[in-house]
């Protein structure tokens, strides 16, 4: 790495204690209705017919990141009901500063590029989510190959620069697609989970990758970073945001995540726009467990996670590129 290099990733994120253990947010965007739970009851057909609230629920992460409060450029509804939406108070600005990574889903980008240019601008990192939010490990190669070249493709022309990042919707990965990911052209894939009780979540096998960081070196120029978990007497716990953030206690929650910054010196997490979305509309036609695992505790999200970052203020918080740009 040069010193030009050093120094700038030197300046990474908000926080400049505790050496080099550092966060790395990373945000699914993706809208309510486009997500795996709702798929036996809302077809990706129907999906323009729904109220899309992904632009307005991404903004507020925006304005929590930001030290303005709210970027100029977007014509965002400010006479917005917070109160009848957010039981809680809605949190400003707790960490000035903290960059992240979107994984941004295709079909959100091309009906809404100004927002992705808005991330972009705001010097947050874009990355892919793929186009159609579907199960890789179920469709064909081929088409998950076009799913992929087709969103990278779509978010570097809106940004007019290269895009680094993709994960695989509800990170659903296997060896195959991870060679297809790298073939494409990425820097990085952040579509393994290691919790393997979530039969949605792929597998693959990085024991002959070299370990740096939290990250795993597959080539020169490839890496995996993995969503990071407690892995305890042989068990691996989920912990790496989503809906076990929202379900764990913050104070459970913070402890685990301290335990994983002692042990890789970096910690991903990863949340939804949706969640942080208390008045979103209701799939009552749903399973229970899929209700369950969508609204659970949602009404305390957005205030959960501005207390989570207040906990770590004195981390660094870098973009996954910026992350592995450090090695």
């Amino acid at each position: 790495m040069t010193e030009q290099k050093k120094d700038q990733y030197a300046a990474v994120g908000a926080g400049q204690g505790n050496g080099s253990q550092q966060l790395l947010l990373t945000i699914d965007v993706e809208d309510w209705f486009q997500v795996e739970n709702f798929r036996q009851i809302i077809h990706p057909s129907s999906w323009p017919s729904f109220e899309s609230r992904v632009e307005r629920n991404t903004c507020r992460l925006l304005e929590m990141f930001s030290e303005t409060q709210m970027p100029v450029s977007m014509n965002y509804e400010r006479s917005f009901d917070f109160q009848n939406n957010y039981p809680l108070p809605y949190p400003r600005s707790p960490l000035p500063g903290v960059k992240a990574t979107f994984f941004i889903l295709g079909w959100v980008a091309k009906r809404m590029p100004r927002l992705v240019r808005e991330i972009h601008s705001l010097g947050h990192e874009v990355a892919s989510h793929g186009f159609n939010h579907e199960l890789a490990v179920q469709c064909r190669l081929e088409d998950v190959k076009n799913d992929i070249i087709d969103s990278k493709k779509l978010l570097e022309d809106i940004i007019g620069g290269p895009v680094y990042g993709y994960r695989a919707p509800s990170f659903s990965i296997n060896e195959n697609i991870l060679r297809l990911i790298e073939e494409t052209g990425f820097m990085y894939d952040s579509s393994y989970n290691t919790f393997s009780a979530n039969s949605r979540y792929g597998k693959v096998d990085l024991s002959g990758s070299e370990n740096v960081g939290v990250a795993k070196k597959i080539s020169s120029g490839f890496y995996e970073l993995p969503i990071s978990n407690i892995e305890w007497a042989g068990l691996v716990l989920p912990a790496g945001g989503g809906g076990y953030f929202r379900l764990y206690p913050l104070c459970l929650f913070a402890l685990g995540v301290r335990m994983m910054l002692r042990k890789n010196n970096a910690y991903v997490f990863y949340l939804h726009p949706w969640e942080i979305d208390y008045g979103q509309p209701r799939v009552r036609e749903a399973s229970k467990l899929s209700r369950f695992r969508h609204y659970v505790n949602i009404d305390k999200t957005l205030g959960k996670f501005s207390a989570f970052i207040k906990r770590f203020e004195n981390y660094r918080f870098p973009t996954c590129r910026q992350y592995i740009d450090g090695f």
